[in-house]
């Protein structure tokens, strides 16, 4: 929280994009709902995603908002149903499965987010989306926040994580990488499990006009600006381009 109000007060306009998975598990068993999972997927009935909307557009968003303001920020929090920032679409699997009010981004209105740029106010955002009928979709953190970079022409997209970065082949950091080498590192299975989906958005993101993208450990005191300021950075950056980085 602190990383962010100082990049706010230095000119550079952080966007926060926060998920909440484990909190969400804890509240549907507290309620004795029942969850399901397709390929890690949590299937998210209307039962389910009352609970998930009001984790993530409450509890949470308000707890990340508190804390910013608590650190000398003004941090206002938003769903993606605010301003319609995220039309939604319901994610289909590949292998038919239906998840239920899982969605994936269709449209991203940045206007509600652009205007916070020429003031002293940080958004929070909730990944929550509209579908064109008003359905509510629960959209994973990682992909929301690579797609509101990607519509925003953002520098960085950055992912805290609870580890030190995407490894090597030899199981060592590897502090930077062109697209073409991560691309590398999935199909040869060097990169795999969670870390898959986060490399991926990072290549999307990129691949739609993003600077770079990093893949941060947020165990670091001040991660953030470790990343952005020092020449080795605190985790994995990605960045175009095909030659090795």
């Amino acid at each position: 929280a602190q990383d962010v109000v100082l990049l706010k007060l230095v000119g550079i306009n952080p966007v926060v994009v926060h998920g909440g998975g484990p909190q969400i598990a804890i509240m549907l068993e507290r309620l004795n709902i029942e969850s399901r999972f397709i390929d890690g997927l949590r299937v998210t009935d209307t039962a389910t995603i009352e609970v998930v909307e009001m984790v993530l557009s409450g509890t949470i968003n308000k707890q990340i908002v508190s804390t910013i303001n608590a650190a000398g920020g003004t941090a206002v929090g938003l769903s993606g149903k605010d301003g319609k920032l995220l039309e939604a679409q319901r994610l289909v699997l590949d292998s038919g499965d239906d998840l239920g009010f899982v969605g994936e981004p269709a449209r991203v209105n940045i206007g509600v987010l652009e205007s916070f740029e020429q003031s002293h106010i940080i958004p929070v955002v909730a990944p929550i989306g509209i579908g064109p009928e008003g359905e509510t979709y629960n959209i994973n953190a990682d992909t929301a926040a690579g797609a509101i970079a990607e519509a925003m022409g953002a520098e960085r997209l950055l992912l805290l994580t609870d580890v030190a970065g995407v490894l090597d082949g030899d199981g060592e950091l590897a502090p930077k990488l062109t697209a073409a080498e991560a691309k590398k590192l999935i199909e040869g299975g060097v990169i795999e499990g969670g870390m898959i989906p986060k490399v991926e958005t990072c290549l999307n993101a990129i691949e739609g006009g993003v600077g770079g993208a990093v893949i941060i450990d947020g165990r670091v005191p001040h991660a953030i600006l470790l990343e952005l300021f020092t020449e080795h950075g605190a985790g994995t950056l990605i960045e175009p381009g095909t030659e090795p980085g």
